[in-house]
């Protein structure tokens, strides 16, 4: 049975789960990001436990969650000069940096790879509850694996109860869209996952930083093996719009209706067409970024049939991260 914990004021409410995580169970928590699915890092059938309860591929890697400098130094070997740098200025916060792992850190956690991405969220439960559990957390989306992730705990709840031991409610996911995720490994500083961490913003500390060469859609092998899987997707058909949204869609619409399927729109701004289902998703791209998943979950429950959601025109900080969970979930079709 899972037990959902409602956080407000008083961090206590947290002991009992930190303790189950402990103990190698399953433990739901919110992040500044998305929510995560938590399960101590020390733990091998917990973070086996993980990849079941989420239906999620083996040879994706998990993000080991850490609360303090002393927590990271038991996951990496070492920490580089760039990492130490860039923890100055962006943690806690949604930065992932992969770096050499620690031998006490299995291959399960990181898909057989010598290496490990971890971060430092800032959302106050989730640094109180690993605080308190006395472990780094692996915690990746906590959603059926394909789906969109989680921003809200009453998502975790339709997705993961009676999957997992405990779902902490800390309230809405304050950016909406997973960690921007850094290789320090290599040559130069690789961006393998846009987030709330622009490439600009790295780039100031980092010069050198820049985009893996398939996020930049050269034909190459993904670096992380988790980049070559579809993420995020609704259960409705999705196809992003890509410039005059009414124009492009106005026609698909008829077609739609003559078919007897449902439409839904996702804009930024409400446009005039006759669809069933219409959420002004936000005016500002961090808007847009907060609601998308919450967005695309309302649409299947109002059982749309079909989305067609506006593809931001801007390619500089949210918006690349917005962009690159959009074609995700839409598998490529752009209008």
């Amino acid at each position: 049975m899972t037990k959902i914990i409602k956080v407000e004021q008083d961090m206590s409410v947290l002991r009992e789960a930190a303790q189950a995580l402990r103990e190698g169970k399953l433990v739901a928590l919110p992040t500044e990001t998305v929510y995560g699915l938590g399960a101590s890092a020390f733990c091998e059938e917990a973070v086996h436990n993980t990849f079941k309860a989420k239906g999620r591929p083996q040879d994706n890697p998990l993000i080991v969650h850490v609360s303090d400098r002393e927590m990271l130094s038991l996951v990496v070997k070492q920490i580089p000069p760039e990492a130490e740098l860039l923890m100055k200025h962006f943690w806690p916060g949604p930065l992932t940096m992969i770096m050499e792992k620690a031998d006490c850190i299995s291959h399960t956690v990181t898909a057989g790879l010598d290496t490990v991405a971890v971060r430092m969220p800032s959302h106050p439960v989730a640094r109180a509850l690993i605080e308190m559990s006395g472990v780094p957390v692996t915690a990746p989306s906590a959603n059926l694996s394909g789906s969109p992730s989680t921003t809200r705990a009453e998502h975790v709840i339709a997705d993961l109860t009676g999957r997992v031991d405990y779902i902490i409610d800390g309230g809405a996911s304050e950016v909406g869209l997973e960690s921007t995720v850094l290789d320090l490994t290599g040559e130069v500083p690789q961006i393998l996952r846009p987030g709330g961490i622009s490439l600009k913003q790295l780039q100031t500390y980092l010069p050198q930083t820049t985009y893996e060469p398939a996020l930049k859609g050269e034909n190459t092998t993904p670096k992380s093996p988790g980049m070559k899987y579809r993420h995020y997707a609704p259960q409705a058909d999705l196809f992003l719009v890509e410039g005059d949204f009414v124009k492009k869609v106005e026609p698909r619409l008829e077609e739609a209706k003559k078919s007897g399927r449902r439409v839904g729109l996702l804009c930024q701004n409400r446009q005039e067409l006759a669809a069933d289902f219409h959420i002004a998703i936000g005016a500002t791209l961090e808007d847009y970024a907060r609601n998308l998943f919450d967005s695309l979950r309302k649409m299947d429950e109002l059982g749309a049939d079909i989305i067609f959601a506006q593809l931001p025109a801007e390619d500089d900080g949210i918006a690349a991260a917005l962009k690159n969970r959009l074609r995700k979930a839409a598998g490529g079709h752009v209008l």
